[in-house]
This record gives structure tokens, sequence and C-alpha cells, in this order.
């Protein structure tokens, strides 16, 4: 059966609590797994009653769904160049950025979406959907940026900006999992120069 949607605070002091529930979860369930995360655990965390969870929460897979939601606003707020990438100085500025922010993270934590999508993509379709929209997202600008580019004829005509964006992020992923599990924030460099050039294989000039 599915889960009710959550409740939304009608009140500033309400929607405090909610946001503190939230704030406590995706910290445990970032740095510890979804499943080794008990209700208890954001209880405490966040320092609220149980009345009080379930009260903005149906149950455990309904604060997931907003952990998830919480999560991909902070990853995609973090990359300050994602906005406008419809130049290669700003596609590959924006390539930097991210290498910058693994060195200044000394390469722990990887990627907070692909986390979760590991853990919960082949158990909750709710959550899989979720996620697959916040790496559409997370694609979206570069792909808007690339159409431009080459409607601007920066790009080939014959280029597919859809399946580029794609390439990139994939690229993204698998240099994060590697800086990750080697705490080397150079492999995030390897993999992303390899994605720029592949981009760049798509220039007219």
């Amino acid at each position: 059966m599915p889960a009710m949607e959550a409740t939304i605070p009608a009140t500033a002091r309400g929607r405090a609590t909610r946001d503190r529930i939230v704030e406590g979860a995706t910290a445990l369930m970032v740095a510890r797994g979804v499943a080794r995360t008990s209700l208890d655990d954001v209880r405490d965390e966040a320092g609220v009653s149980k009345s009080q969870l379930y009260h903005y929460f149906t149950d455990k897979d309904d604060l997931v769904h907003a952990v998830i939601d919480r999560t991909i606003e902070a990853v995609l707020g973090a990359q300050p160049a994602l906005a406008d990438l419809c130049s290669w100085p700003a596609i590959e500025g924006w390539l930097t950025d991210l290498v910058t922010l693994q060195v200044e993270r000394k390469a722990a934590g990887g990627c907070p979406i692909g986390g979760l999508a590991y853990e919960l993509a082949d158990r909750d379709p709710a959550a899989r959907r979720l996620l697959a929209d916040g790496y559409a997202r997370w694609e979206a600008p570069l792909r808007a940026g690339l159409e431009a580019m080459r409607q601007r004829g920066d790009l080939r005509a014959d280029a597919d900006p859809a399946r580029l964006a794609t390439a990139t992020l994939a690229s993204i992923q698998g240099g994060l999992l590697l800086s990750r599990t080697r705490r080397d924030p150079g492999q995030l460099r390897i993999a992303l120069d390899a994605a720029f050039a592949h981009l760049r294989q798509a220039a007219t000039t």
C-alpha cells in the first residue's frame, strides 16, 4: 500500500520542525545509509518526539523521499557554475568546480545522490523515480547549454546534446566513486578530462 503524502506544516514553527527532522535524517542516511538509520535514530538526531515525527511523515519511506529531495537540492546547489553551460570555458569551469569540491572534501563522501541510488533504486520505485529526476535535473543545464552551442554553430549539427550530457554525467559519477574509494580527487580529474575531450570532439572547430 503506498504511503500517504507527508503533512505540509501550516506554521513557521511547524516548517522549522519538519526541516530539522529532514536535516537530521539526511545527515544520518548519507553517512550511514538508509537501512542502518532507524526512525529512533532520526528522532534523537533531530530532538523531536515520536508524535512529532509521525505528524509530518507517515512512515520511513515518506521520510526517505524527503531526504532524497533535500540531497538533490544540496548537490545541485553546491555547483556554482551549473546555471550557464553554453560555452566551452563555462563547461570546463564547471568540471573544474567539481574537482575543487572533492579537493576541499578530501575525496570523502562521494556523490550523495549516487549513494542513495545504489541503496534504493532496486527496492523503492518511488525513490528511484525521484533519484532519476534528480539526475535529469543535473543533466539539464549541460544539455540546454550544448543545444544552444549547436544552434550557435559551436557544436556540430549532428551532435546529440542529450547523449553528450548523459555521457558526461556518467563520467562524473564514475569519477566520484573512484575518488571516494581511492581517496584521491585526481581520479575525478582524470574522468572529467576524458569527458571534456569527448565533448570537444563534437565541436565544429
